[in-house]
């Protein structure tokens, strides 16, 4: 995988001549389905840089805030605020990537040239990106025929076709094996480099721990620590938190 593109695969906001989307901020983030509660009076501020690693024991409602800050969902209550805008007026610039990765039935360059067709980016691109992410001796193979690893660097070339001030990523590493997690990772860093902000939802400890700028635990519905990583990972004020990366039960 050649690191020569990097540069140019994720252009910042202010070099469009936009103004930036960030900083994020949820404010008193209410999601019932029925009678069930899942997002709690959930509060969470993110700056403009850095990974974001959102954890916490199964569900507590990780991946439906990301679905919610990306404007796939809409919350019962509460407020999400991109710099002033609604999740709506900003979806365009951010870009999610989901855990199994959904692929058109075509060839792994035709599903690439599809998304920089559609969002109206420029399609001389496409050799640069599957490069990137070292896909490009499979251009002319079908999609289908992927590996799970290959499929989702495929996935993170669609999405960062896109140019995405935002990166949101729902457990993207999970079932793969540790060669092509180190893989993913290492692509996810360069484009937090290159000025991405990135927010990942991820059970993985040990990438977290690789990964986080600073962690976001949620816990029953809301964020009951958000810290630095360099804080979070040796001492972990919640108790649920610490009984998380000491891998015990949380209920």
């Amino acid at each position: 995988m050649s690191d020569v593109a990097a540069t140019s695969l994720a252009p910042v906001a202010a070099e469009r001549g936009a103004a930036p989307i960030m900083p994020l901020s949820v404010r008193d983030l209410h999601l019932r389905f029925g009678d069930s509660v899942v997002l709690d009076g959930l509060d969470l501020e993110l700056g403009p840089a850095g990974c974001t690693v959102v954890m916490g024991p199964n569900g507590a409602g990780k991946s439906l805030l990301l679905k919610l800050m990306h404007g796939l969902i809409q919350p019962t209550s509460g407020r999400i605020s991109w710099d002033g805008h609604p999740p709506a007026a900003v979806t365009a610039r951010q870009a999610l990537v989901f855990q199994k990765p959904v692929l058109l039935r075509r060839t792994v360059a035709a599903n690439l040239d599809f998304v920089l067709k559609t969002r109206g980016r420029d399609r001389a691109r496409l050799g640069k990106l599957l490069d990137h992410v070292g896909l490009a001796h499979k251009a002319g193979q079908p999609a289908r025929r992927l590996s799970g690893g290959e499929a989702q660097r495929l996935a993170l070339a669609r999405a960062l076709a896109t140019e995405p001030e935002v990166l949101f990523l729902d457990e993207p590493t999970a079932s793969l094996d540790p060669a092509s997690v180190l893989t993913i990772e290492r692509i996810v860093a360069q484009a937090r480099d290159r000025g991405v902000r990135v927010v990942l939802v991820s059970h993985d400890i040990g990438q977290a721990r690789r990964m986080a700028d600073d962690v976001a635990f949620l816990y029953r519905g809301r964020v009951t620590e958000h810290a630095p990583a360099a804080e979070f990972f040796p001492e972990p004020r919640c108790p649920a938190a610490r009984d998380y990366l000491n891998g015990n039960v949380v209920v």
